[in-house]
């Protein structure tokens, strides 16, 4: 037998005789450190240096994962803590500027078309530098923890959204074996978070087109489907739909600030829970927000 078969043969020995002598000793038999085959015990040193390299393996495979988790979540935590320096430094630098465009309007006495349209624009600005500082604080102040019946958030925002938009809306909710629970936040942010999804629904649908929202209870979370049969989200832009300013091509023709889910995803963040968007162009959008049920 060559040196190179010999090795292997005796590699092998080692194995099986660390298996049988872990057996062994499991089944309160030490004699089975030495093996019927004949493989002497020092067969069982050498399976244990291999056994204790390999964890040694496994514990530095652990630590790096737990290292690159680590790293990924400070590279997250420093984006987001410069995004949110960004949108200050934007709200700041805007919002002198507007202001003193829209004086300046109010007290000309001309009454003209193109002073109209200033105001107009400048209204709209001061509106969108006003959701970029909620964004921008939304962000990091403390949020208000309390029970909220989800029954009663939808119906609130049904009846708002009837009075804004003049649209009603299909409402689905389990009342057998049991009601949805509660959650817990701020009541007053869940509202804005609702209300911002179905208005979206109403914006962006026909008249003649169905708007529905759908509870459910799943996985210890509370899960509202709002759901339309509107003009839907081209496949390309799905993915952008929650980004700060981002208004879809066929969305142009309706007034917006590309704000609004923007605003739903940070409060549904702060809240521990998750949303997520599914469309087809031509035939509708679904969002579905869910947030952890009260204990």
């Amino acid at each position: 037998m060559n040196t190179r078969v010999g090795a292997l043969v005796l590699a092998a020995a080692a194995v099986v005789s660390a298996g049988v002598a872990v057996a062994g000793v499991i089944a309160g038999d030490r004699r089975s450190i030495v093996v019927e085959a004949g493989v002497p015990a020092v067969g069982v040193g050498v399976a244990v240096l291999f056994a204790a390299a390999a964890a040694a393996l496994a514990l530095a495979a652990h630590r790096r994962s737990r290292l690159l988790e680590t790293t990924r979540r400070t590279t997250r935590d420093t984006a987001a803590s410069e995004h949110r320096r960004f949108l200050a430094r934007l709200d700041h630098e805007l919002k002198n500027p507007v202001t003193a465009i829209r004086v300046a309007v109010a007290a000309s006495e001309a009454d003209t078309p193109q002073l109209a349209t200033i105001d107009a624009q400048t209204a709209r600005l001061s509106r969108l530098v006003a959701d970029l500082r909620k964004l921008s604080e939304l962000q990091t102040s403390e949020v208000e923890r309390s029970r909220v019946s989800v029954a009663a958030l939808v119906t609130d925002v049904v009846d708002a959204v009837r009075d804004a938009h003049g649209r009603e809306v299909a409402v689905t909710l389990p009342a057998a074996p049991w009601p949805l629970p509660d959650v817990v936040g701020d009541p007053d942010l869940l509202f804005v978070a609702l209300f911002n999804v179905v208005a979206n629904a109403a914006k962006y649908s026909e008249p003649s087109d169905v708007i529905e929202i759908r509870g459910d209870e799943k996985h210890g979370a509370v899960v509202l489907d709002v759901a339309d049969t509107g003009r839907g989200i081209p496949a390309d832009e799905i993915d952008a739909v929650f980004d700060e300013l981002a208004r879809g091509r066929n969305a142009r023709d309706r007034a917006g600030s590309g704000l609004g889910l923007a605003l739903v995803r940070t409060i549904v963040d702060r809240h521990g829970g998750e949303v997520t968007v599914s469309s087809r162009e031509g035939d509708g959008t679904r969002v579905r927000l869910a947030l952890p049920a009260a204990g």
